[in-house]
Parts: structure tokens; C-alpha cells; sequence
């Protein structure tokens, strides 16, 4: 709450690319995939990070290449006022992936995994001891159709104007 949308611009998204396309890639590499100063990627990745646009470089884990191959979502129906008290139940919860408060019939909306049906079992009971949760409904992830990503709604956005980059600049020429 309370944080201003960053404004991106064409070499904003161009550098935001190229470090989601070349993970491992550092300043020197993103300039060079991106042709424009070392220094200019290095404060464009900064005013990135203290906007919160980039918000961390944790590593992307594949909880069902780990071994935790069953996933499930699940909404709940908490008590009035009871969304504190229902988030650090939740957050007690290692199998509970991530968890949203949400408008519509439920008021919380979790990810959850685990390693084999059983293993889903207790951890839907275990959501289900929280003195918060009224109900829970589950449903079973069967695939993912479209894996978790970010960069085709950040193209949709109007570019801040174009950089001040002449390298990049003109490559576009």
C-alpha cells in the first residue's frame, strides 16, 4: 500500500527481458545483450529494485521437481475480522505455498503442495484446526496450462517515453 507505479520505459522492459531470458547474467552481460552502458543498466536495475518492480532475485524453485508433485488450491470462508489471526495460521503451514485475501464467496485463496495425496490430506486438515476458517473448498491442480509470469502484462503498459540511452536508442533505428 501507499507505493507509486514505477513508470518503464522501452529499455526498462528491454533490460527486464533480457534478465528474465539470461538469469544468471550479470551487469556487464545485460549491457551488452541490451547495447547500452554498464552504468546505465547498473541505476535502471537500482531505481527497478527500490520501486519494488524487480523484488528479488530469489532463486525460482520447482516445488513439483522437488518431489511435491500434488498441488491443490483452496479457498476459505474465515470469521469476521479474523484475517491476522487466519495468516499466521497459514504461514505455520510449511505445505501452503501462498495465500491471498480475495473478494467473492471465500476471503482467502491459498496454493498448497505436497508430496502424495495423504500428504495433501494433512495439510487440508491442518488449515481446516485454524480457529479462523468457517469452511474450506479444495481443488486439485491437475497441470499448469500458463506457468506464473509477469513480463507479457508488463509489455502491455505505455512506455515512459523512449530512453535517454543513445545506444539503445538508436537500435531501434
Amino acid at each position: 500500500m501507499g507505493r507509486t507505479a514505477a513508470k518503464l520505459d522501452e529499455l526498462d522492459l528491454a533490460i527486464l527481458t533480457a534478465m528474465h531470458e539470461y538469469q544468471k547474467a550479470g551487469i556487464l552481460e545485460l549491457s551488452r545483450r541490451t547495447r547500452v552502458a554498464r552504468a546505465t543498466v547498473q541505476s535502471r536495475i537500482a531505481r527497478m529494485e527500490e520501486s519494488g518492480v524487480i523484488a528479488s532475485y530469489d532463486p525460482h524453485i520447482d516445488v513439483t521437481a522437488a518431489g511435491f508433485d500434488v498441488q491443490a488450491f483452496v479457498t476459505l470462508e474465515i470469521a469476521q475480522g479474523a484475517l491476522e489471526a487466519v495468516a499466521a495460521d497459514l504461514e505455520s503451514i510449511p505445505g501452503v505455498l501462498e495465500a491471498y485475501a480475495t473478494t467473492g464467496s471465500g476471503d482467502v485463496l491459498c496454493r498448497i503442495g505436497a508430496d502424495s495425496h495423504a500428504g495433501l490430506q494433512t495439510v487440508l486438515l491442518s488449515i481446516d484446526r485454524s480457529a479462523a476458517v468457517v469452511r474450506s473448498h479444495s481443488v486439485i491442480v491437475l497441470s499448469t496450462v500458463v506457468a506464473h509470469r509477469a513480463l507479457p502484462l508488463l509489455r502491455t503498459l505505455t512506455p515512459a517515453g523512449t530512453s535517454k540511452a543513445p545506444a539503445y536508442r538508436n537500435a531501434g533505428s
